[in-house]
C-alpha cells in the first residue's frame, strides 16, 4: 500500500487505494477509449480529472498506450491550446530519452523554438507561446506525430468546453476535420460546462455531433463514499461516525471535491487516537467557506447587479423553478421577467448557473453556500 500523510486527495492522483470506487466509470471509460471518442460529461469538481488519471494509470492502458492529459481550462486561444499540447507531449517524451524527443522535434517544422541536450543527455526546451506562429500548422504537425506513433495514443482535454470561448471562429470545426482522420488516436473530451459541453456534442448543428461516446459523471453514492471515509480515519488510528459523514455527503450533494477538502482539512486536526465530531466538521466546513470567500469575492465584483440578484434569490431559493414568473419576480424583488432572462442566459454562459428540466440552481455548491450565507450571515449549514 502507498503511504500517504493524508488519505483524503484533493489534486491529483495517488494510487487506487486512495481513489473511491467509479468501477463501472472506470470499465467503461477503458472501452470506449480503445476504440472510441469519448466526452466525458459532469458538474464542476465531481472527479473527471481524477477518474481519467486512474484509468491511466491501468495496466491495459500502461502497457498497450501513449497518453497525454491536457488541462486546457486556463487557454485563452487556439495558439494557447496548442502550446499546451505540444507542452505536455514534450514532458512526457523527456524520461524516453534523446532519440523520442529528437523524432517529436522532426514533425515539429513549424515551430520557431530548440530543443538542446546536456552532457547526460537530459533535454532542455527553448520554447515559448511566441514560437507558435502558425498554430494550425503546428496542431496538424502535431497530430502527425501522433497518428505514426507505434503505439495508440489517447489525448485527454479537460474543460474541452473552453474552446468554445476562444477569439478564432470555428475552432470545433477546425479539430473536428483533424482528428476525423486519424485512427491511432483517440481522444477524451472532458467538460464542466454541462449546457454548453451537452450541446457541443448532441447538437445537430455542431461540428461534434454524434462523434463521440457520452458518458456522464454523477456523485459516488453514499453507500460506497461513507465507508471509504470510515475506512481511512481507521486506517490511520482516527475514528469518525457513519452518520457524521452522512451529514457532509448530503450537505454537498456527493460533489466528490468538496467532501474531500472537507474531510482532508478534518483530518489535518484529528490527532493520533481521536474522534472526528460532527463540532470539528462543522468548523471545517465554515474554514472551507472562508478560505474560499476571497475568489467568490472578486468574482461577484465583476458580475454586473441584475446577474448578481438572480444568483442571490436562485441560492436562496435553493433549487428554483419559473424563475421568470410573477411570483418568483415579486418574491426576490427582482425588476421584470425579460430582465431575468438576459441574466440567466449570461449567467449560465459563465457556468455560474445550470437549468436542468426547467430546474435553475448554482452547479457550484459551495459558492451557493456562501452567498446564502451573505444573505444570512446566521445560517447554520450542519445543525447541532
Amino acid at each position: 500500500m502507498v503511504i500517504n500523510k493524508n488519505p483524503f486527495v484533493t489534486s491529483g492522483y495517488i494510487s487506487p487505494e486512495f481513489f473511491c470506487d467509479r468501477e463501472e466509470e472506470s470499465e467503461r471509460l477503458i472501452q470506449e477509449i480503445s476504440g472510441n471518442n469519448l466526452a466525458l460529461i459532469s458538474t464542476r469538481r465531481m472527479g473527471k480529472t481524477g477518474l481519467i488519471q486512474h484509468c491511466f494509470q491501468q495496466d491495459e492502458i500502461v502497457h498497450d498506450y501513449y497518453t497525454f492529459f491536457v488541462d486546457i481550462y486556463a487557454t485563452k486561444s487556439l495558439r494557447d491550446f496548442v502550446f499546451s499540447l505540444s507542452k505536455v507531449i514534450f514532458e512526457s517524451l523527456k524520461p524516453k530519452g534523446k532519440k523520442a524527443i529528437e523524432k517529436f522535434w522532426y514533425y515539429m517544422k513549424s515551430l520557431h523554438a530548440g530543443v538542446s541536450f546536456d552532457i547526460s543527455g537530459n533535454p532542455s526546451l527553448t520554447f515559448g507561446l511566441g514560437d507558435i506562429q502558425e498554430a494550425n500548422a503546428t496542431l496538424e504537425e502535431i497530430f502527425e506525430y501522433l497518428e505514426k506513433a507505434d503505439k495508440p495514443c489517447i489525448v485527454a482535454f479537460d474543460e474541452f468546453q473552453q474552446i468554445s470561448k476562444y477569439p478564432e471562429k470555428n475552432i470545433e470545426a477546425l479539430l473536428r476535420s483533424h482528428i476525423q482522420h486519424l485512427s491511432n488516436v483517440h481522444f477524451i473530451f472532458s467538460g464542466s460546462g454541462c449546457h454548453l459541453v451537452t450541446e457541443m456534442f448532441l447538437s445537430s448543428a455542431r461540428p461534434f455531433y454524434n462523434s463521440t461516446s457520452i458518458l456522464e459523471l454523477y456523485p459516488i453514492v453514499a453507500e460506497e463514499y461513507i465507508p471509504f471515509v470510515c475506512h481511512w480515519f481507521d486506517v490511520y488510528e482516527r475514528a469518525i461516525r457513519e452518520e457524521d459523514v452522512l451529514v457532509i455527503y448530503r450537505l454537498f450533494e456527493g460533489n466528490t471535491y468538496y467532501m474531500q477538502k472537507t474531510f482532508h482539512e478534518a483530518f489535518i486536526n484529528i490527532p493520533i487516537g481521536s474522534s472526528c465530531t460532527l463540532d470539528i466538521l462543522r468548523q471545517t466546513v465554515d474554514g472551507v467557506l472562508e478560505e474560499a470567500g476571497d475568489g467568490y469575492r472578486q468574482l461577484l465584483s465583476r458580475i454586473p447587479e441584475r446577474q448578481k440578484e438572480l444568483l442571490y434569490a436562485i441560492a436562496s431559493a435553493g433549487k428554483a423553478e419559473k424563475i421568470m414568473s410573477a411570483g418568483f419576480i415579486r418574491k426576490y424583488s427582482l425588476v421584470s421577467s425579460s430582465a431575468v432572462q438576459a441574466a440567466a442566459r449570461k449567467l449560465m454562459k459563465l457556468d455560474l448557473l445550470t437549468e436542468e428540466d426547467n430546474i435553475y440552481f448554482i452547479p457550484d455548491i459551495l459558492f451557493r453556500m456562501y452567498l446564502q450565507r451573505l444573505k444570512n450571515t446566521n445560517i447554520i449549514f450542519i445543525p447541532s
